[in-house]
């Protein structure tokens, strides 16, 4: 493989866990302070997901950069409709589920979505910039 691969990918993994925390942190403070829910997945689990999809996401992308494709455009666009699905499987269990109130559920799951979709953008755009 090639050493520039590697490096971004190192580099994006360690960007993605420190963003991840960061953003687990407050969205643990904030559920445990400010809500008054018991969720149906733990927050940790819905962090394990988003951190695993996003880093599979990027690599792809990495990949296909560092072997000289410029059209990473259809790549990002599949693998980000590839995600929504997946995400919807991993819902799947929740929007089956019994429970009366899925609100606080489905928030507690899109708002990281929506977070770490737009940090891959960043990421990927900043990837697309390099020379």
């Amino acid at each position: 493989m090639n050493t520039i691969f590697k490096k971004r990918q190192s580099s994006f993994l360690i960007t993605l866990v420190s963003f991840a925390l960061i953003l687990f942190a407050i969205h643990s403070y904030i559920a445990h302070y400010f809500v008054n829910v018991t969720f149906f997945f733990p927050i940790w689990q819905i962090y394990a997901f988003h951190c695993f999809v996003t880093f599979i996401v990027y690599s792809i992308i990495n990949y296909k950069h560092s072997q000289g494709k410029s059209e990473i455009f259809n790549i990002f666009l599949v693998s980000t409709l590839l995600k929504m699905i997946i995400a919807l499987l991993f819902l799947l269990p929740l929007l089956l589920s019994d429970i009366e109130n899925k609100k606080p559920d489905v928030f507690n799951f899109f708002i990281p979505y929506f977070c770490f979709l737009a940090f891959e953008v960043y990421c990927i755009t900043s990837l697309l910039k390099e020379k």
